[in-house]
């Protein structure tokens, strides 16, 4: 298994006018993520900065393609998030 960093920006469907948990289809989103972290696929995720623009995901995986197939099945994917990079991650760095 490899690391990867995802990185998911704001897509199509994101009402501007309401925060991150208040989106449309929130609760299935959540459960689709959370069912993916349970099995460890997602070792860590979340928005990144001040906002909820960027999100960054920390996933061990086979393949960037096996990542892309795990998140086909967040009802979010290239509705209200989009993914923009998946990328392997040599972790050289990392304490005890």
């Amino acid at each position: 298994m490899t690391i990867f960093v995802v990185i998911r920006e704001r897509g199509p469907a994101w009402d501007e006018a309401r925060p991150m948990r208040e989106q449309d289809g929130w609760d299935e989103h959540a459960a689709v993520m959370d069912a993916l972290a349970d099995e460890g696929s997602i070792v860590l995720g979340g928005p990144l900065g001040d906002g909820d623009h960027r999100f960054m995901h920390i996933v061990e995986a086979a393949s960037a393609a096996a990542i892309r197939d795990l998140l086909a099945a967040d009802p979010w994917e290239a509705r209200q998030l989009t993914t923009v990079a998946v990328e392997p991650w040599e972790i050289l760095l990392r304490s005890p």
